[in-house]
């Protein structure tokens, strides 16, 4: 196989461009094949089935997808066996403006696939696809953070398609996954077989078959190869679980782990608690004969306290004798009392047969009362009737006197209707008026006719001096405008205004909009560079300019995402302006740093950096250092010399100006240190910040045009007074002809008038006589009704008098109800005289009634009042008996004595506080210490033989399920050591594997054990011990040994052969193909961009070869790689 030659840099030749890797995106470049208008395009596993050209063919007949059937000399060769794929294997991946490929489709076979081709064909991003394809995200590659990044350069989406081959068991058809990557948005959308799918379902679906892209043992990119040889052995042991291991061993070992961790943690807690509890009680039994002196003193407070809590029973034996006392003196007071009574009752019962009486007589009076009140208001009623008849009599008077003024005025109107009528008559008897109507309607429209051509030279004088006024409001302005860019012509931001306008005018016109709306932003926007910016020294301005496309010169620079919003809205949506650039900038220019020293920039031949040239706002800056890395880019105006150039090759600057060139470095540093390219341009005269004089040209021209414009506006304004002569002319004209045309239809109008008036008055004439009869009918109606009313009235005369008579007889039994209750309050006041001197006479008897009535009541009183007091004290000591604090402070009360007073328990209680002196009190607090350490004895040694009954079940529980899995994990890590220790054999070394077994099983690791020279002994697998190439080795050969036993449908390896010798990896590449192309193996695919001739081959192989670059076709399917393959031949056989 050929390899891989990197291009030779060639410097300061401007003319020629080194092809720029894709990454390389901050660069600006272009590649060579864009340069010449072609896209792009892959060539992947275009096979042909062209027969070979010569005895000897270049590859074997296995490599082409169509094995050849025959040969040029007769010869034939049976066609290989078509292989099935296992369940979950990659039947086929389709991409769609994918990273490289605008369109491609690759077709993996079901064993070893080698994807081959040089670097920058896109080889990884096979890997890529796969990876995303599956529903997994960009940090299992280590590449891009945003999985839009994977979108082709200028394109907004790409897809990715995957078939997988299907499990019988469980599909009627093969799985398609497809997932659509949108750019904008940084979007994604997945599909399963055409339909709708969200990501989880699409990661469902792939680890149903035991796909697991997140395990290094199963995928590995070429960004993590380096993360895989850095896994720890224990990583790696999980790793290795996750392959090749059943879904129960990797849960039994999880729950080993956290068994052996929570074992761990009660075994901690059980010796702390062990050690406090001997502390505890050594404590105890040192403070005992302490807490049995306080014990003594605590049992005389004790008893002291219930004494002193005793009070209310001593006081409540006492309140109830005196309580019993006055009840006795409560029922003698009661008996004396009724006795009183039983004495003084004859006379008080006159006294109240007296009072019965006179309470009889006041109810007479009050209905004698009533009755007048009764008597008064009949009387009244009937004067209130009386006088509403009298009103009744006067309406009908009223209306009696309007139907008689009624009929006067029929008789007036007869009179007039008759005279009307004669009027009328006469009338008739009148010749009728003529008028020639045609001849009124044709002078008429002669008159209309005139006006309207008046009217039509009136607008038409008036759109002329429409037009004047336009012409001198446009030439106004156009004065105004040339004035501003004279005055412009003379300032700094004037001039590059006017370059902004040129440059580009939709820019121009979004600055102009932007300035007089900055109160709608969050925080100030920034205009284009070519505004908001200048160069401090004139002599680097080409230099600096030099650095910056169209673009970053026209940026509009926003400090917030919310301004962004608002301003894309508004330029792109309500403006529809295109050429419109806008950057969002959030951080500050200290963000930028210089990739060296200031010393180590001078050593390198530069004055300084571009940054320190530019003088403008720091948010502008910043966005320019990000767009364009002016932080980065050394500048000098002489050219550098060759030592320093070399030295700048491998230093960290990548671009730098000298005094005539520009220059970028490209560097893909995971292809060696020499893998560069240098990019050269030269440097065009800058015309963007030149300071420059005033163009007298131009000033002269916008002086011209101002004095030619007032020219203008003054003829424009004399032909504006003649057309104003005009219009005045035209409306007198107008107004005489609108006056005729009146006249003529006003006298019309009265022609017309007379003659309808005389043919309606057959029809008045017969109005008037109708009126007439209903004038003479309405006579007799009237006389009717005066009849009415004066019978009405006989009538209401005759009520009026019955009403009178009714009246009187009411006013006589008024008169007589007065009388009888003048008698009864005559009887009342006899019978309150009486009752008056019956009470003076029992006032004695009531006076000592009344007495022995409040010696009762005061009885009563302190009766009641001893009976609330003996119920408090009976509440206060049942509530006592209630708090009581057990049977102890219960059993105190029921022993106190049943006859003790107050005065026998206040001396009980001086008693004990004498002893209580006598007991010394020694340290206060430490029974109640003793007390609480004996609770948390007591706590503790609960908590200890819990925590030893919890390990006994952990240690149960783990020797369960160590049982079931150590025993499968030699079983698989043997396995895996076997095949590990073949391969080895193979290449003449040494190497196995074995579990590393630890008391914390998260420490049991995977211990590879290795020996590549026969005098050393087998030794760890480590940075230390082993190079690169020996490492990477043992790697692949430990990633072959899971190949037979991996639950996985596939497995991927991107460029593991790097780094390697010719001679490991030629037996590297032997041992796989022997292990990956075994039947009933997984698939597997190794991606390499270099391979080493005569390479082992195997039948079962599939070789993916890529081929991209400018000159492929624009359709791939047109380049025909059979017959390529054929030339091949062709070629060798003629060597």
């Amino acid at each position: 196989m050929p390899s891989v030659t990197m291009p030779h840099r060639r410097r300061k030749t401007p003319d020629s461009e080194d092809e720029i890797d894709d990454d390389s995106s901050s660069s600006g470049a272009t590649s060579s094949s864009q340069r010449f208008g072609l896209n792009k395009r892959a060539r992947i596993n275009i096979n042909g089935d062209a027969s070979p050209r010569s005895g000897s063919p270049l590859l074997p007949d296995g490599y082409l997808a169509k094995p050849n059937t025959s040969t040029k000399n007769g010869r034939g060769g049976a066609r290989r066996e078509v292989e099935k794929h296992q369940p979950g294997s990659i039947i086929r991946v389709k991409l769609t403006n994918f990273v490289t490929y605008t369109s491609a489709e690759f077709f993996p076979g079901p064993s070893l696939n080698m994807v081959i081709g040089p670097n920058g064909t896109g080889k990884s991003t096979l890997v890529c696809a796969i990876c995303l394809g599956m529903g997994w995200g960009t940090q299992q590659l280590g590449r891009a953070k945003d999985v839009s990044e994977f979108v082709k350069h200028g394109c907004q989406e790409a897809s990715i398609e995957i078939e997988l081959a299907a499990d019988p068991e469980r599909h009627t058809a093969n799985p398609v996954i497809r997932r659509n990557i949108k750019r904008e948005g940084n979007k994604s959308q997945f599909f399963i077989a055409g339909k709708v799918a969200t990501q989880k379902l699409v990661l469902d679906l792939a680890r149903s078959f035991s796909i697991q892209i997140d395990n290094l043992c199963q995928f590995l990119p070429q960004d993590k190869v380096c993360e895989f040889a850095a896994l720890s052995p224990v990583e790696l042991l999980h790793s290795t679980q996750q392959a090749a291991a059943p879904a129960e061993m990797i849960e039994w070992h999880s729950n080993l782990k956290d068994l052996r961790r929570e074992q761990k943690i009660v075994q901690a807690h059980l010796v702390g608690g062990k050690e406090n509890l001997a502390s505890l009680e050594s404590r105890h039994q040192m403070q005992r004969a302490d807490v049995e002196r306080l014990k003594e003193r605590a049992a005389i407070q004790e008893r002291l306290r219930l004494l002193q809590k005793a009070r209310p029973f001593a006081k409540y034996r006492e309140a109830r004798n005196r309580h019993t006392e006055a009840k006795k003196a409560k029922k003698n007071a009661q008996a004396a009392l009724k006795g009183l009574e039983k004495e003084v009752e004859p006379s008080l019962r006159a006294v109240n047969a007296k009072e019965e009486y006179l309470k009889l007589v006041n109810e007479a009076v009050k209905d004698r009362k009533r009755a007048v009140d009764r008597a008064e208001a009949t009387a009244d009623n009937l004067a209130t009737k009386q006088r509403g008849m009298d009103d009744k009599l006067k309406d009908l008077d009223m209306s009696l006197d309007a139907e008689k003024n009624g009929d006067k005025t029929r008789k007036r109107d007869l009179g007039r209707v008759e005279g009307t009528m004669t009027s009328y008559k006469r009338q008739m008897d009148v010749e009728p008026v003529e008028i020639d109507v045609a001849s009124y309607n044709e002078h008429r429209r002669e008159k209309e006719r005139a006006m309207a051509e008046l009217r039509m030279k009136r607008d038409a004088v008036k759109e002329t001096g429409n037009t004047i006024e336009y012409r001198v409001r446009d030439n106004t302005e156009k004065i105004e405008r040339a004035r501003v860019e004279l005055e412009n012509l003379e300032s700094q931001a004037g001039q590059q205004g006017n370059k902004l306008s040129q440059i580009s005018r939709d820019t121009a016109v979004a600055w102009d909009w932007i300035q007089n709306h900055q109160n709608m932003f969050e925080k100030q926007v920034y205009g284009p560079p070519i505004m908001e910016c200048s160069v401090k020294d004139q002599k680097y301005v080409d230099a600096i300019e030099g650095l910056f496309q169209n673009n970053d010169l026209l940026a509009f620079t926003c400090q917030t995402r919310n301004d962004f919003k608002t301003l894309q809205q508004q330029l792109y949506g309500a403006m529809k302006l295109g050429e419109i650039v806008l950057h969002t900038v959030s951080s500050g220019l200290e963000r930028f740093k210089a990739p060296v020293s200031e010393a180590e920039m001078r050593r390198y031949g530069f004055e300084g950096w571009a940054i320190d040239y530019i003088s403008g706002p720091e948010p502008v800056l910043a966005m320019l250092c990000g767009e364009s890395r002016l932080n980065q880019t050394g500048v000098v105006l002489r050219d550098i010399s060759d030592q320093q150039y070399s030295a700048l090759e491998d230093s960290p600057i990548s671009s730098w100006v000298t005094g005539k060139q520009s220059y970028q470095i490209t560097r893909r540093r995971e292809y060696g240190p020499g893998a560069t390219s240098t990019r050269v341009r030269n440097l065009k005269k800058a015309h963007v910040w030149t300071t420059q004089t005033v163009d007298p040209r131009a000033k002269r021209d916008l002086q011209d045009n101002i004095r030619g414009w007032s020219d203008e506006i003054n003829d424009l304004k004399q032909q504006t007074n003649d057309v104003k002569l005009q219009l005045q002319s035209l409306g007198n004209d107008f107004k005489d002809l609108k006056t005729e045309k009146e006249r003529l239809e006003s006298e019309k109008a009265d022609k017309q008038k007379a003659n309808a008036e005389l043919r309606a008055l057959p029809t008045k004439l017969e109005q008037q006589e109708e009126k007439l009869a209903q004038l003479k009918n309405a006579g007799e109606e009237v006389r009717e009704r005066i009849e009415q009313i004066e019978e009405k009235k006989d009538n209401l005369v005759l009520e009026k008098g019955q009403v009178a008579l009714d009246y009187a007889n009411a006013v006589e039994v008024f008169r007589q109800a007065h009388m009888e209750l003048l008698q009864a309050e005559h009887v009342l006041i006899e019978a309150t005289s009486d009752v008056q001197v019956l009470q003076d006479r029992k006032g004695a008897v009531k006076e000592m009634l009344e007495a022995k009535r409040r010696e009762v009541t005061q009885v009563e009183k302190d009766f009641a009042s001893l009976n609330n007091t003996a119920k408090e004290l009976l509440l206060q000591c049942r509530k006592l008996l209630e708090e009581a604090e057990g049977n102890i402070e219960n059993d105190f009360y029921s022993s106190l004595p049943e006859g003790q007073t107050s005065d026998e328990l206040e001396t009980e209680i001086e008693s004990e506080k004498a002893r209580l002196e006598l007991v010394h009190e020694g340290n206060p607090h430490a029974l109640q210490e003793y007390e609480a350490r004996q609770i948390k004895i007591d706590k503790l040694q609960e908590k200890v033989q819990a925590a030893e009954s919890k390990l006994e079940d952990f240690a149960s529980s783990i020797n369960e399920i160590r049982e079931l899995w150590e025993p499968r994990l030699d079983e698989l890590v043997k396995k895996i050591s076997d095949a590990f220790s073949i391969s080895f054999e193979q290449i003449g070394c040494a190497g196995q594997v074995d579990v590393y077994k630890d008391e914390d099983f998260d420490h049991w690791a995977i211990q590879i054990q290795v020996k590549f020279r026969e005098h050393e002994q087998l030794s760890i697998l480590d940075s230390h011990r082993q190079s690169g190439g020996e490492r990477a080795v043992s790697t692949i050969f430990y990633l072959m040994a899971l190949q037979s036993l991996a639950r996985a449908p596939f497995r991927v390896v991107d460029e593991i052969n790097q780094g390697m010798d010719p001679r490991n990896e030629r037996m590297v590449h032997e041992r796989m193909v022997n292990i990956a192309c075994q039947e009933n193996t997984s698939q597997y695919f190794l991606i390499t961009p270099k391979l080493l001739h005569d390479l082992k081959y195997h039948p079962r192989m599939t070789i993916q070869c890529i081929a991209s670059g400018e000159y492929m076709p624009k359709n791939y399917q047109d380049l025909d790689f059979g017959r390529c393959v054929d030339i091949m031949r062709k070629v060798k056989a003629a060597g």
